[in-house]
């Protein structure tokens, strides 16, 4: 199939021509068609099968049809988890509506200065791309006008409910009209997902991309055992001479464990940055910018700065500390080998890791291959500290009845 046969609209075929695009992924071939009939519809798709273009393209083909309402607002809405996922939607929206000639895209998130954003949100648009907290912060003055919106697309809806987004969510979909469509997008559709997508949506259309079949079958996946985080810091630093690794990614669990890892690797000698959620717009736009011009090569993030990064160069992802639900690794390994190239994907665990590690393989229905590299081998013969903490019971052996429990008195 290729997009002519989606019947989308001229102007945006040239666009997709521009950019080389001729042939829809599944996702884009399964739902643009449901979206142009003007169902509610809910997606699950991983990062890199292209889901943005999947909503993005039936939007632009509804916008190339002026509004039958008065006003300057938009008529397109689109939600994102993170700052870095609003710029990249935005930067797909302006790319693919090039040729239109009423459309243009304006992109709201925490982070950053209001003075910008209050005068793009005073002039016309068509598409709004928000964070939901800095959307209602625009609501509560407000600067928005919904009465013209027809669309609202949540994208990665897991991630917004995981950052206890889920009551801003539904606080601005009671600002919109009753009678738009609702597009929602996520890695899986199950538990509170379902539940928030009952709330907002009218007899949804459903449909499933398996991730194994478009996320994981470029991507080698390795395990390498560990004994404790010193363990973890010498396998890390002999891995890192490895010359195939041009650019990569290690996440880590927290911010703080991020910033200790890049000043460890600094004073090594190695070019390396954070990338976190306590850092400032300005300093993660400036990072990623780094990242992609090729100034450094090791970029140490957590797994909610991360979602939206699309550097085509990443080598190697590294599971510095395994996450601590599936979707979330299906998500990180998914920032290497894109746009069809091979990528590698390695993953420390310690023996409490190993239920976390049998998860996975059952979410992604593949094996994590073990690896051993020479000299930096766990111990097989003995628990790790870290992993299996002492069962010993306690035993006071220089006076053993003195924490005795007494018997107890009861007095008339």
């Amino acid at each position: 199939m290729n997009f002519e046969d989606l019947n989308l609209h001229p102007s945006i075929l040239k666009s997709l021509e521009e950019n080389g695009l001729t042939s829809p992924t599944p996702i884009q071939e399964k739902a643009i068609p449901e979206i142009m009939k003007g169902t509610d519809l809910r997606a699950s798709a991983q990062t890199g099968t292209g889901k943005t273009a999947a909503f993005i393209l039936p939007s632009l083909h509804r916008l190339a049809s002026p509004s039958s309402l008065p006003g300057k607002g938009p008529r397109v809405l689109i939600l994102t988890p993170t700052r870095e996922l609003a710029m990249q939607v935005s930067v797909e929206a302006i790319k693919y509506s090039k040729h239109l000639s009423r459309c243009k895209t304006v992109c709201v998130y925490g982070g950053a200065p209001y003075p910008p954003q209050n005068r793009d949100l005073a002039r016309p648009y068509e598409i709004l791309v928000a964070t939901p907290g800095r959307l209602i912060d625009h609501m509560e003055q407000r600067r928005v006008d919904f009465s013209r919106v027809e669309m609202l697309i949540l994208d990665e809806a897991d991630r917004m409910l995981d950052m206890g987004f889920i009551k801003p969510v539904e606080q601005i979909a009671a600002m919109l009209p009753k009678s738009r469509q609702t597009l929602l997008f996520s890695a899986t559709l199950e538990g509170n997902i379902l539940k928030l997508s009952k709330g907002l949506m009218t007899n949804p259309v459903e449909i499933r991309i398996s991730p194994e079949r478009v996320n994981h079958e470029n991507i080698e996946q390795r395990l390498h055992r560990v004994d404790n985080l010193e363990h973890k810091y010498r396998l890390l630093n002999h891995l890192l001479d490895d010359p195939a690794i041009t650019q990569t990614i290690i996440f880590t669990s927290t911010k703080r464990q991020a910033d200790h890892l890049v000043d460890k690797l600094v004073l090594l000698g190695r070019e390396a940055k954070a990338l976190h959620g306590g850092m400032n717009q300005r300093q993660r736009t400036r990072t990623l910018r780094e990242m992609r011009e090729e100034e450094f090569n090791i970029l140490v993030a957590t797994d909610v700065a991360a979602r939206g990064i699309d550097i085509q160069t990443i080598s190697h992802v590294i599971n510095f500390d395994l996450p601590r639900n599936t979707e979330d690794y299906v998500h990180r390994i998914g920032r290497t080998g894109r746009a069809g190239a091979k990528g590698i994907a390695l993953s420390f665990a310690a023996s409490r890791d190993m239920s976390l590690v049998r998860q996975i393989e059952k979410f992604t229905k593949q094996p994590i291959q073990m690896h051993n590299v020479p000299g930096q081998e766990a111990r097989k013969s003995e628990a790790s500290p870290q992993a299996e903490p002492s069962k010993k019971p306690f035993r006071n052996k220089g006076r053993p009845n003195q924490y005795k429990a007494k018997p107890r008195r009861w007095y008339p």
